[in-house]
């Protein structure tokens, strides 16, 4: 694995998520790790992921989400050209068996 982001404690942080059981303990987690802008953000561009996969407008998602056109793009770029991480989650919500 080749990862730009790959390090120990990037590792570490991956594992501390996956032990997370229910949406309450992310609460618990995601609120002592980010800030709620941090947290805010990084909600929104999940958000603008899951627009722009419906094939929303630039503007329907800024109106929407609040997002400024420079990071409906980023997102945009990610989904068309990044590791495919947010289509991997999209796919296991439509099709939770898989």
């Amino acid at each position: 694995m080749n990862k730009k982001i790959q390090t120990d404690a990037v590792d570490h942080l991956f594992e501390a998520i996956l032990c997370l059981k229910s949406k309450e303990e992310c609460y618990d987690f995601f609120e002592d790790l980010c800030t709620v802008n941090e947290l805010l953000s990084l909600s929104q561009r999940y958000e603008v992921a899951s627009m722009l996969k419906d094939r929303k407008t630039y503007l329907e998602i800024a109106d929407k989400t609040g997002a400024s056109t420079a990071t409906i793009s980023r997102v945009n770029r990610s989904l068309n050209y990044g590791n495919d991480g947010y289509g991997l989650v999209f796919g296991r919500l439509d099709n939770p068996a898989k």
